[in-house]
């Protein structure tokens, strides 16, 4: 038996790959405002493995799931055996005899490549502690929808250097385009973690105004992440110029668009005015992780289909 595909971190993928996935996501989700039924996955099976809470990415896979034709299946790791200690190797070779797909939301990295090297099925990174690599499919789906091709293009990211910091740096490798980092002192990029091996496509700013000024696009995430509310009121204090307002966006360019994975903290890491103004595209962004994981689960699953 072949081995299975994986979708682990966003440069598991050729960008050739990545962008077929965007013209399947493009066809599927015209579609589905068409209402038109399209159910290439009936009788297939997701399961859904869920050690950190969500509401977008459990919707998001179960919904998508289900417009496919297939059944999504939501295990939590607190009301399972991987929740008391059964190796993650077992489960991996038990889970993937019974389904035909598996997306894992967990904290270590490694907890879900360890699954995927024991999993007879392809296996989705649904989130980690490193990379978020489901997000930026739907995010850079949602700037090519808005704005054509994002080669070439400047991305300000302005905050932490968390996953979904780490994984536009992974795309920018892949489509080759640019990343502005801007985070307070203390927590800069760690390439290592990042997966990146050189700088030829993100630059460190120590003024986030600087790193903002030209941008095409200006995303930012909670100063906060799941599984860090210790460290909360000294984030508060350390990320304090570092919200992202309107004073900010005009440093960019005048047709940037500004982005968030959310759930967003209106007066912290963005101003109201700015995810509530005209240049915020999160709804769309947000929508977005539907049909770009539904054109995933096909390709996945089924390989290259509509060529």
């Amino acid at each position: 038996m072949a081995a299975p595909r994986h979708f682990l971190q966003l440069k598991d993928f050729s960008r050739e790959e990545l962008e077929h996935v965007f013209e399947r996501t493009r066809w599927i989700k015209e579609r589905f405002k068409r209402y038109e039924a399209y159910h290439p996955l009936h009788d297939r099976t997701l399961v859904m493995i869920f050690e950190k809470q969500s509401t977008r990415t459990r919707l998001s896979f179960e919904a998508g799931m289900h417009q496919l034709g297939g059944t999504a299946i939501f295990l939590s790791t607190r009301d399972s055996q991987l929740g008391r200690g059964e190796p993650v190797e077992d489960a991996a070779q038990v889970i993937s005899r019974m389904c035909d797909l598996v997306m894992m939301r967990t904290f270590e990295q490694e907890i879900v490549e360890r699954f995927a090297r024991h999993s007879r099925v392809p296996v989705i990174n649904g989130l980690t502690n490193e990379y978020h690599p489901c997000q930026i499919l739907a995010d850079i789906y949602t700037f090519i929808e808005h704005r054509g091709p994002i080669a070439g293009r400047t991305v300000a990211w302005i905050g932490d250097s968390n996953n979904v910091c780490n994984t536009w740096l992974q795309a920018a490798e892949v489509f080759g385009f640019n990343v502005h980092v801007s985070t307070p002192p203390g927590y800069e990029v760690e390439p290592e973690r990042a997966g990146l091996y050189g700088t030829d496509h993100y630059e460190e700013f120590a003024d986030p105004m600087e790193a903002v000024a030209g941008a095409d696009l200006v995303t930012t995430d909670v100063w906060t992440s799941m599984g860090f509310e210790a460290e909360n009121e000294a984030r508060r204090r350390d990320f304090e110029a570092w919200q992202v307002d309107a004073e900010m966006m005009r440093q960019a360019r005048p047709d940037a668009l500004f982005m968030h994975c959310l759930p967003a903290h209106r007066g912290e890491e963005v101003a109201a005015e700015v995810i509530d103004g005209p240049h915020s595209v999160v709804w769309d962004e947000a929508e977005n992780r539907l049909h770009a994981q539904k054109a995933l689960m096909e390709f996945l699953l089924l390989g290259r289909v509509g060529q």
